[in-house]
This record gives structure tokens, sequence and C-alpha cells, in this order.
């Protein structure tokens, strides 16, 4: 028997529950991305003004690599990475633990159900991989990167994108108000007002930009740049796989 709506639903973490980890994480954030799924790319054009659209053809720009390169989207959800990664002549796999968001995908292209920490691609077997805003929803972040510089051949590109803090303070004022008052308005009138009410919260997990390099240094990788975008709203991470 099949969970309902409202049972998966009751997984997410309302305004006043903190924020769960471990398992509870996992849980969550799979039931979250299939309670969202039917109406997540409307959303994500409404609420960032289409930005989002930008900011990844900016990561596909910097990823750098030649057509007929094999590319696994982690977090692929409806596939507009994937899709934008097909249309450059590249060979994208997506790959995402919510079978709702993937089956929510829009345009067919190659996916599989999995979890970022354990993904089923052979050892250096894939020229370069992508994430669109999901680093904060993996319940183990260092052990996700650590996995896609296994799948990665030594050369290989990545590039991950996420939101990020504007350094300007009247900039992070205003973005703050928006992001943690507006977005949840905007998530109920279009989905579902609980989940785009945790997404804010969910910036939390996220390591401070030193400590997230250092996570991306330490796994395997160099050649690594932080790149803000849009005054600092969103941030692009690139990073090289170590040879050896």
């Amino acid at each position: 028997m099949t969970d309902s709506p409202t049972d998966r639903s009751a997984l997410i973490p309302s305004a006043d529950q903190p924020l769960p980890t471990g398992a509870d994480k996992t849980r969550s954030v799979q039931a979250l991305f299939d309670t969202i799924a039917p109406r997540y790319d409307l959303v994500n054009r409404v609420m960032t003004f289409r930005m989002d659209v930008g900011w990844r053809r900016r990561a596909l720009d910097r990823l750098g690599l030649p057509r007929g390169s094999r590319v696994v989207d982690l977090a692929s959800g409806t596939g507009d990475l994937a899709v934008e990664l097909g249309r450059r002549g590249l060979v994208p796999v997506g790959a995402d633990l919510s079978f709702g968001m993937l089956a929510a995908a829009p345009i067919a292209f190659d996916r599989v159900q999995a979890d970022g920490v354990a993904l089923p691609f052979a050892d250096a077997s894939i020229d370069g991989t992508t994430c669109g805003f999901a680093l904060r929803n993996f319940t183990d972040l260092e052990a996700t990167i650590a996995e896609l510089a296994r799948v990665l051949r030594p050369g290989g590109r990545m590039a991950l994108l996420e939101v990020a803090e504007p350094p300007n303070p009247l900039m992070r004022w205003g973005h703050g108000i928006y992001f943690g008052k507006v977005v949840p308005v905007i998530g109920g009138l279009f989905s579902d007002r609980r989940a785009y009410a945790y997404l804010p919260r969910s910036v939390a997990y996220l390591p401070d930009p030193r400590e997230l390099l250092d996570v991306v240094e330490r796994c395997g990788f160099h050649d690594i740049e932080r790149t803000l975008l849009s005054g600092g709203i969103a941030q692009l991470i690139t990073a090289t796989r170590t040879s050896g």
C-alpha cells in the first residue's frame, strides 16, 4: 500500500518543528519533492522571475565539456538541467531520490531513482556532474560529493548550483524577507505552502562557503571556483576531478 498525498505531506516538518536529521531528513526530503513535483517548474519560474533559467545555463557554460560527454545530473528533478545538457550535445543521465519528480518530467530523458550517496554508476565512468539547488537537501553532503568524485573520471568536471546569501547587507535583508516570507506564499498559491515554508528553512543545512569549498577539495577536486550570481542570491561552484 502506498502513502496518500496527505500522509506524505505530514512527513514535511511544520514551521514550529525542528529541522530533521539523519534518516528522518531523507524521508522528509523525498516526501517534500514528491508532493511539489506536479507544479515544481512553474513555482520555480514564478519565484525566481525566470532567473533560474539563466543560472542553469551559466552552470553548463562553466562545465566546459565537449559534445558527447556523459553527465550525471544529480537531484535532476523534472529535468531542467538534463534537457539543457542534451540541447548542447552532451549525454545526460538524471538521478533523483524523488520518484515523483522524475515522473513529472515533461520531456523524456534517461533517469534513475537513486540516493546521492549510492549512485548506480561505475568508478570513473562519467565525464561530468551537475546539481541544481539541492546541496542542502542531502542527508550527508560530504559523502554525496565524495560519491560524485567516485563516478567522475580524472579530469572530469563538476558544476553545483545552490542558493546563497548576498554579501550586501541591504540586499541580504531584502532577500531574507522575500525568501522567508514571500516564497512560502507563492508556493502555497501554486503548490504546497508547508513544503515551500520548509525550503527557506533548509538553508540552515548549508555549511558556510569556506567550509563548503573545503569539503569539495577533501573529496578529490581542484581548480575549485565559487561564483556569486544575481548579486549573491545564488552561487555556482565548479571544480575538476583530481587525478589519482
